[in-house]
């Protein structure tokens, strides 16, 4: 942390345990007082003349449409960069590109590959800094995740979520919002792919179990979730991944040994017949397309918090 973020008091968000619980309580239903306002068609734009600055160094669908759309609805505009179009970290230091590009916007939001490089802009960044998705964590997509589960089930405090794949950023996310909201994560990944837990930073082991069983971890959970076998950056191991994940596809043997109103979710993009089966992610249990629209809502909560502050 530099001194102008402990003169000021700026907040980012680049893992999910940046927030304790009674803020993302307060986020998750801010998002549903603004998602509700957007179904009205009511207009509502609080974040009028802030610019949002958006870097891409990971190709990107639901991230940039999300983000993008969901500024515009608060009135902001921004500001898009991909790879090709900025310096980071390639011709000028990081911190450079960070000092510059946070004088000129209010807020940043970055999808990149290393964690650490997403902290070092954030250290020398003047504004919000925003993790739209790194190698190690992906905290908006699990915001959007908990916030899907609440509108269709209720509180997660005291469910169980089976994860069911790579140990990868979405797992490690996982694992810290269990932690923090207070519910039961199974984890089950093929041998060599486990969690770093080194990575997530946990406090304890309360809140999650490790299952070399995908089935075993599937029993009674009220949500089964899962990713792609093969994260961008990683498509060199794609042959090796398949064959080391083939039993790891969620199909309907693991949602029938799941609660009988369990809920399935993927981040997508999804590959069916992969790692969930086609009759999973088109089939009734599924909410994987309520999932990709809460992206903006909580988002769009997420930019009002870190710009504005708790909403009376």
């Amino acid at each position: 942390m530099n001194n102008l973020q402990k003169n000021t008091g700026l907040r980012h968000f680049l893992q999910f345990k940046d927030f304790d619980r009674a803020e993302h309580e307060y986020l998750l239903a801010r998002a549903a007082d603004i998602k509700a306002k957007f179904k009205r068609y009511e207009r509502y734009q609080p974040l009028a003349d802030r610019t949002l600055a958006m870097i891409f160094e990971k190709a990107s669908t639901r991230t940039r449409v999300s983000f993008e759309a969901g500024m515009y609805q608060m009135g902001g505009v921004v500001v898009n960069l991909t790879s090709g179009d900025s310096q980071l970290g390639r011709a000028e230091p990081i911190e450079d590109t960070a000092r510059v590009i946070s004088r000129m916007v209010d807020i940043v939001m970055i999808r990149t590959y290393e964690q650490t490089k997403l902290e070092r802009f954030a250290s020398y960044s003047r504004v919000p800094v925003i993790n739209g998705l790194t190698n190690e964590f992906h905290p908006c997509q699990i915001m959007a995740d908990i916030f899907t589960f609440i509108e269709q089930r209720g509180s997660i405090t005291g469910k169980t979520v089976a994860w069911v794949g790579d140990g990868n950023n979405m797992a490690n996310t996982w694992l810290q919002a269990a932690e923090i909201l207070d519910f039961k994560l199974h984890v089950s990944t093929p041998r060599g792919y486990e969690v770093n837990s080194s990575v997530v930073g946990l406090q304890g082991k309360d809140h999650f179990s490790v299952f070399q069983d995908p089935i075993e971890a599937c029993k009674d959970a009220d949500l089964v979730t899962t990713d792609v076998w093969t994260s961008m950056g990683y498509e060199a191991e794609n042959d090796q991944r398949r064959a080391a994940f083939a039993n790891w596809c969620v199909d309907t043997k693991m949602m029938r040994v799941a609660k009988p109103d369990a809920l399935f979710m993927h981040c997508l993009p999804a590959h069916r017949g992969e790692e969930v089966s086609a009759e999973v992610i088109d089939g009734p249990q599924s909410v994987v397309w309520d999932e990709a629209e809460n992206r903006m809502h909580v988002q769009k909560a997420l930019l009002e918090y870190l710009l504005l502050g708790k909403i009376s």
